[in-house]
């Protein structure tokens, strides 16, 4: 490894947290302590939301590592069948969320009875011997949930289930169920007055043994991971409201004994009401990346795998190429990612892969990095339909609106589209027809991060502010992340100019018509001068129209600068020599200017931009360049484009 190059050794981790700290990276450096991960540590905040690879799992598995959170810690993370345990849970006389929160309320009661047993004997000398501590004891050995024994979560889940619905054993705590709670008027009434009984016993031990979070740390109880048993129903709703109700009584009851952590992902987060919503605000924490941010941890990943200090500069100007296209390196990756760790990851180390394992390169090649951003595109496009696959179902079916077109899409051009595809939507996608209009698919698209809108001069993505897409707001941009895998790697839809000219045939000097000072200028050289003074006029005007988004505003000017270009390259005088009927080449390029016209003014963007005023100057050159060619079409005009 040692002879190896640093390329060769470059690594930026695992996607998942697990197999990140199982291999080390995680907890060897390559961590970031971020805001999220500062409220989680402190107590401030009890929900952490995120996107998916947002790195709430690595908050999570960087907490329960011996340099996370010093004191006790548990970890719940249910899988199908606990979920689906949980789902099914019902209670005659409460409604699902309040009967939900009960079955969380006595997990949570029995992992805090548990480790109240075990560290009464291992920090608290007697500790085990307290009378309320021994009845926690008998309490778990007489309801199957014995400290240090246990069975999978789903199996306790279950058991503790039957004993709500019927009735557990509470002779520990001094009562006997049957006689006791038979006056209870409802099954739910039973229930929630069994874990009242349980609750008491516990919060009653941490007061004897004096754990209030000051002597010894608090117990942390994390639940993470809920999307695996989540789907877009209102029992699976249910659940997770049921585990915000629970989490939030029992902190409440248990006070600084206990720190309650939840990791909810954002989509279902946020697709939750109910009645005590308003009460999480102060309690939520959302996981937000910058690019410098992420930047910083890229630096942080790749010094803890290379094993040496790896200074920025050689990594983002030896190691990556300093430009792609002309754009600096970060700018370039990190502007083609969601702003999650996952997605950084992904790309930097398929750069990598793309250099060293691909072609044995000691660093990496603009080709390496354009090559792998098509790659990682393609990936990211297929996991957008799979992260949203429960609740947009319809989501994939979507992206044939932004395939082979440019990636800044008007609202009115997107009406167009899509009224096209709505009756294929709607058939296919019956029970989402409510959603899918074209406010509901922007609503999703934008959600998504899929589609940025553009508020002054700037594009604002899903996560950038809370703002949802306003009626009034009219265009959009395709993430820069999806673009390659959509072919929408132009601004704008419009019409390529295609050389006329085979460069064997004219000169590869700078001069040109324009430029020229002759006084015996002939009719050709004179016509070509205009063709160069008509494109000046068309660049000025797009200039002055500060109003377009500057992708738009620099395809056209591509387009058009294309024609300046090749007009500039016919020798003065030369043109017939050189095989340009310049008559001709004037009234193809004409034809040109009067598709490219047409396409500004069918392109839906808003007169306040100066996209009218732009398809005006067009036309106004192309007219005057067929008076002074002529007056007619030359040729087909094929050449001006497909």
């Amino acid at each position: 490894m040692a002879d190896q190059p640093v390329l060769a050794q470059l690594h930026f981790g695992r996607e998942d947290a697990e197999r990140d700290v199982t291999e080390g990276l995680l907890l060897r450096g390559g961590f970031l302590p971020n805001a999220a991960y500062r409220g989680a540590l402190s107590g401030r905040k009890m929900l952490i939301i995120g996107r998916k690879g947002s790195g709430k799992s690595a908050i999570c598995m960087r907490l329960m590592s011996d340099a996370g959170h010093a004191g006790g810690k548990v970890l719940v993370t249910p899988d199908e069948a606990a979920g689906e345990e949980i789902r099914r849970f019902e209670l005659q006389g409460l409604p699902g969320d309040s009967a939900k929160a009960l079955i969380w309320r006595y997990v949570f009661a029995v992992h805090a009875a548990r480790h109240l047993v075990d560290h009464a004997k291992g920090a608290h000398e007697g500790g085990h011997k307290t009378d309320s501590v021994k009845a926690l004891g008998r309490f778990l050995k007489q309801n199957g949930e014995a400290a240090g024994g246990g069975g999978r979560l789903v199996e306790r889940l279950a058991q503790g289930a039957r004993g709500l619905q019927t009735s557990l054993s509470l002779e520990a705590f001094g009562v006997k169920a049957s006689v006791d709670l038979a006056q209870s008027p409802s099954e739910g009434a039973r229930a929630a007055r069994q874990l009242e009984i349980v609750e008491q016993g516990v919060a009653r031990a941490f007061t004897d043994l004096g754990c209030d979070g000051v002597v010894h740390p608090p117990l942390l109880l994390m639940v993470d991971q809920l999307e695996q048993v989540w789907s877009a129903e209102p029992d699976s709703n249910s659940m997770v409201i049921g585990l915000l109700l629970a989490a939030k009584h029992a902190a409440s009851l248990y006070g600084r004994s206990v720190r309650f952590l939840l990791f909810l992902r954002a989509d279902i987060y946020d697709s939750l009401s109910f009645g005590e919503g308003d009460k999480f605000h102060g309690d939520e924490l959302r996981i937000a990346w910058t690019e410098q941010a992420l930047r910083d941890l890229a630096l942080a990943r790749a010094r803890a795998s290379v094993g040496e200090e790896l200074t920025e500069e050689r990594l983002w100007k030896e190691l990556f190429p300093e430009t792609v296209d002309g754009e600096e390196i970060t700018g370039h990756l990190f502007g083609r990612c969601l702003p999650r760790p996952r997605d950084a990851i992904q790309f930097l180390n398929l750069c990598q892969e793309k250099a060293w394992l691909d072609h044995e390169r000691d660093r990496i090649t603009e080709a390496d990095v354009a090559q792998a951003g098509r790659q990682f595109s393609e990936w990211k496009l297929k996991d957008l339909t799979s992260e949203y696959l429960v609740a947009h179902p319809f989501l994939r079916n979507l992206f044939p609106l932004f395939q082979n077109t440019g990636y800044v899409v008007t609202r009115a051009a997107l009406t167009r589209r899509f009224e096209a595809a709505a009756e294929t939507l709607h058939h296919d996608f019956p029970a989402y027809a409510n959603a899918l209009t074209l406010p509901g698919v922007i609503d999703v698209l934008h959600g998504a991060g899929f589609l940025g809108v553009r508020r002054g001069n700037d594009v604002v993505y899903a996560g950038d502010d809370g703002l949802p897409v306003q009626p009034h707001e009219t265009e959009f941009q395709v993430h820069p992340c999806f673009r390659a895998a959509l072919g929408a790697t132009t601004a704008f839809d419009l019409r390529r100019y295609e050389p006329q000219l085979a460069d064997a045939r004219v000169s590869s000097g700078n001069f040109g018509p324009a430029g020229s000072g002759s006084s015996s200028l002939n009719r050709d050289d004179r016509l070509l001068m205009q063709l160069g003074r008509s494109c000046h006029s068309i660049l000025a005007q797009v200039g002055r129209a500060v109003g377009l988004t500057r992708d738009v505003r620099d395809e056209i000017t591509l387009q058009v600068s294309r024609v300046l270009g090749e007009v500039n390259r016919i020798p003065p005088g030369a043109a017939a020599s050189v095989g340009v009927d310049v008559d001709d080449y004037l009234l193809t390029t004409a034809h040109y200017f009067n598709g490219l016209a047409a396409q500004l003014r069918a392109s839906g963007l808003e007169e306040s931009t100066g996209i009218g005023e732009v398809a005006g100057r067009v036309e106004e050159e192309e007219r005057r360049l067929r008076r002074s060619a002529g007056g007619s079409y030359g040729s087909s005009g094929e050449s001006g484009g497909p």
